[in-house]
């Protein structure tokens, strides 16, 4: 065994013992580097004549070259062990149960506007949505309540720091009545034109659901709710259509023909005459107590004009119900703050 077998088995030798890459490249070093053997062993062809260096360099380029093989096998062999390494640390059990994605539902109130929307459509009542940011006439004014007037300290809201188009702040609003104006006038020039041909004027028969908002929270009150109006205008509507349709909505809504509604005197700067309406169920838990549903009115003549309509042609009902709380009606809910704290146990119950 010569020189170079000798130097060719102790790198291999080595390198097997490398456990690392940092030892690896040290070894590598005793034998490749710039002060390795192998290295040397060229330095010294210079002393040599040129048959013995033509011989000798052949030799130690032939070992150079079996050394670096060595080096790269042994490289792979750590790059594998560590990798193989990391697939076990990483590694899946195939064989565990898969996590189950959990099937979502609607939001009970989701649930009422739906239904709510549903048994309206079905007596030919459009459904209108619109913007939740107001301007003050709007939200206000167009109601028969303009600024300074101590009635709109029952809506008081938020307001956003924007301004319409006469430098009045506009507001988060603070019912859907907004709605009501908005697609009645969207509807007066039709009327109009009605009107000035002799034929019959087209009703209105519109609900409004949505978010409101308004500076109120306890067990029963949120500073955002939901809210439904309605509105029916014709030229021959009255409190009699008023008691008939709500009537039958409730029965509805709630699925049965056990209960009755009264309307109770009241003050709403949009309607004149007034009233709340309250609800009495025949049976169950609820029995013989009359709740307080909603309120509403026969519409009055200034927001008729408000409107784009003319109030000695045209008359209607208006009212406006919280959708927040005929769902605790309808699901037994004692604290509407259930509803918003997003509390998976209890909106899981209304899948």
């Amino acid at each position: 065994m010569n020189d170079l077998d000798t130097l060719l088995l102790s790198a291999q030798d080595a390198f097997a013992k490398a456990a690392t890459p940092a030892d690896l490249e040290n070894a590598k070093a005793r034998y490749l580097g710039k002060a390795g053997r192998l290295t040397e062993l060229l330095k010294g062809l210079g002393a040599l004549d040129a048959a013995q260096k033509k011989t000798r360099g052949a030799e130690i380029n032939a070992a150079k070259q079996r050394v670096e093989a060595a080096l790269d096998a042994r490289r792979k062999a750590l790059a594998d062990a560590e990798l193989g390494r990391q697939l076990q640390a990483e590694a899946l059990d195939v064989t565990l149960p898969g996590r189950k994605r959990g099937s979502g539902g609607l939001h009970p109130v989701m649930r009422a506007m739906e239904r709510i929307e549903a048994i309206f459509s079905s007596m030919g009542f459009d459904v209108a949505d619109g913007p939740e940011i107001e301007t003050d006439w709007y939200s206000f004014t167009a109601l028969n309540n303009p600024e300074n007037h101590p009635a709109r300290s029952m809506q008081d809201t938020f307001y956003v720091d924007l301004k319409d188009a006469e430098g009045r702040w506009l507001n988060l609003r603070p019912h859907t009545s907004p709605m009501q104006v908005r697609y009645a006038r969207a509807h007066a020039a039709r009327h109009a034109e009605a009107i000035a041909a002799g034929q019959t004027i087209p009703e209105i028969r519109v609900i409004a659901p949505g978010r409101t908002y308004r500076v109120d929270n306890d067990a029963t009150h949120s500073p955002m709710f939901h809210q439904v109006e309605g509105l029916w205008i014709g030229e021959n509507i009255s409190f009699k259509d008023l008691k008939a349709v709500y009537l039958a909505f409730v029965r509805a809504f709630f699925e049965t023909d056990d209960l009755q509604i009264r309307f109770r005197p009241s003050y709403f700067p949009f309607t004149e005459p007034s009233a709340e309406i309250d609800m009495m169920f025949g049976s169950g838990p609820l029995a013989g107590r009359w709740l307080e549903v909603s309120g509403s009115g026969q519409v009055h003549p200034q927001v008729i004009r408000n409107m784009g309509l003319d109030p000695e042609r045209q008359i209607g009902f208006a009212f406006g119900s919280g959708i927040d709380r005929l769902a605790m009606l309808r699901y037994g809910v004692g604290d509407l703050r259930l509803f918003f704290e997003g509390d998976l146990r209890f909106l899981g119950q209304f899948k």
